[in-house]
């Protein structure tokens, strides 16, 4: 096997880990019991950090929601499955309320909780490698999602259709149910995992490593993490991936090809000068579109253009579309697209055409950017089967272009193209259970003063309310909403005074899978040490 990593390429191997640790990419069921021998015998590997340690203020304020900062009595930084196991087993132990970081984008309180007392912190296990004994890509649950977009790409010309920020980790990113800019081709991050190496606690407080894999006795540990989210099973080690059906040993082969080229376009829209029958046709527009192109085999499969509506204190909102040049007439195809997208619009929005360039180079390029300094932030989201409304589209219109509004100049509504190969997979087959939408709605408040949290808050509480006023203010699964997505989580989905539905969380997230993935965590989970706001609730 040839490991391929940042890290890897620096250190020139696996990265280091405790002396009794099995590399990452070897590791197999039989792990499970030497690790388990190991944390019995005691001795953890890693360090306790606690508050006096230097390390210990850039560790628990990694997250990049600022609302939230844990004071955990100590953080331990892993580097192999047996350091999870013994952290693990050590925290149980000593009865502390345990939570993991992976890349720090948990946009609740789940990590960062006044009630946690251990954070795992998993950003120094980001091993990218061939796992020749599962015929899988073996990736490290610390790795980014940069790390693992480099190290597939160089190393095997291959990736993964994951998200588009750079930052994230992919530990509760996969987990979650992940997507980004190739799904519509390819499918979630999902229908290509294999297997995932997970520790857990039994019923009797005993830690121990399992691999969990689609054709093993393990399936329905495997099964809960195609979409069950973070936090709520174990700790995430390492994920293997291999795309459903892929043949071969060649790894080459066995997940999707990346294109090696990109055609892209961007258009901007001015606040100044469009008008509110401006603003729902503009959005008409794309719904239209991408309602139309919905299916795997559309020449469209490739083209992601996700609408990004910031508020009108930012002076114009823009439309950044790619598309996959070696599909047959893309140049045409992106010309054809701009064309529907202007159709009826007046005034006619800036058309700024971008350069065909390589594919990875471009994705980092593009990519959705990060603050250096951490914000403050309350994201809301909801799946759409079919477009809003003309009546959600003015109250948009309304909400955004007013310059009364007391929404911070960070603040947006983003509409992104889902479904495409997403929809060809059964909802039970894996735990993402959305498998016939068009697309995914993502409300941002976004500010820096701590004391504007109310007015923030209130300000995406009430939009969001207003959108969905017709189902109890969440989006109800329906002809045209199929709930919320569970890597955007929102509490206030659990929070009677903001889903007056009378539809739980549970429902809204996981709908007809919940039961299944609550028998999961009784198995899995018995004393439910993972646990967090929306975390599974074991089956009684």
């Amino acid at each position: 096997m040839s490991p391929v990593s940042r890290r890897g390429l620096l250190s020139g191997g696996i990265a280091a880990g405790a002396a009794l640790s099995i590399p990452a990419a070897t590791a197999t069921a039989s792990t499970a019991s030497a690790s388990t021998a190991a944390a019995t015998a005691g001795g953890v590997s890693s360090a306790k950090i606690r508050p006096t340690d230097a390390r210990y203020q850039d560790l628990v304020q990694r997250g990049t929601n600022r609302r939230f900062v844990a004071q955990p009595d100590y953080v331990r930084v892993i580097r192999s499955a047996d350091d999870a196991v013994q952290a693990v087993q050590e925290a149980v132990r000593t009865n502390k309320r345990i939570a993991v970081r992976g890349g720090g984008h948990c946009f609740e309180d789940f990590v960062d909780h006044s009630e946690v007392e251990v954070l795992l912190d998993m950003s120094q296990y980001d091993e990218v490698s061939f796992d020749e004994r599962y015929n899988a890509f073996s990736i490290g649950a610390g790795a980014t999602l940069e790390t693992v977009y480099k190290a597939l790409f160089y190393g095997w010309g291959v990736t993964v259709p994951g998200g588009g920020c750079l930052g994230v980790g992919v530990g509760g990113h996969f987990s979650g149910g992940g997507y980004g800019p190739l799904s519509r081709k390819y499918g979630s991050v999902v229908d290509h995992l294999y297997g995932v190496e997970v520790v857990v606690v039994d019923a009797k407080g005993r830690a121990r490593s399992v691999v969990a894999t689609m054709d093993n006795q393990y399936k329905d540990l495997w099964w809960a993490h195609t979409g069950g989210g973070g936090g709520n099973f174990g700790v995430i080690v390492r994920y293997l991936m291999r795309t459903a059906g892929a043949r071969g040993t060649d790894p080459s082969r066995l997940l999707p090809k990346a294109p090696a080229s990109l055609l892209s376009s961007i258009l901007i829209y001015d606040w100044k000068t469009i008008t509110s029958d401006g603003f729902v046709r503009t959005l008409r527009n794309w719904f239209d579109f991408f309602e139309r192109n919905n299916t795997a085999d559309s020449p469209y499969a490739t083209l992601y253009s996700p609408f990004i509506l910031t508020t009108a204190a930012a002076g114009s909102f823009l439309l950044s579309t790619q598309l996959d040049a070696s599909v047959p007439n893309a140049a045409g195809l992106l010309k054809a697209f701009n064309a529907a997208m202007l159709e009826g619009v007046s005034p006619a929005p800036q058309v700024i055409d971008v350069p065909e360039g390589p594919f990875l180079h471009l994705t980092m390029q593009r990519s959705i950017a990060e603050d250096i300094a951490p914000k403050r932030s309350k994201f809301k989201a909801g799946y759409l089967r079919k477009g809003y409304t003309d009546a959600q589209l003015k109250l948009l219109y309304d909400n955004l272009s007013d310059p009364k509004s007391v929404a911070a100049p960070g603040s947006s509504v983003l509409f992104i193209p889902y479904g495409g190969k997403v929809n060809t997979v059964p909802p039970a087959a894996t735990a993402t259970v959305q498998r016939d939408v068009m697309a995914k709605m993502v409300l941002t408040a976004t500010w820096d003063d701590p004391g504007q949290d109310e007015v923030q808050i209130g300000w995406a509480r009430k939009l969001y309310e207003d959108l969905y006023a017709a189902t109890g203010g969440v989006p109800v699964p329906n002809e045209t909403n199929a709930g919320s997505y569970i890597n955007y989580p929102d509490v206030d989905l659990a929070d009677p005074r903001y889903n007056k539905s009378g539809v739980p969380w549970s429902e809204l997230y996981y709908q007809g899978n919940y039961a299944r993935l609550q028998r999961v965590k009784a198995t899995w989970d018995p004393r439910n040490v993972f646990r967090h706001k929306l975390s599974i609730e074991p089956a009684g």
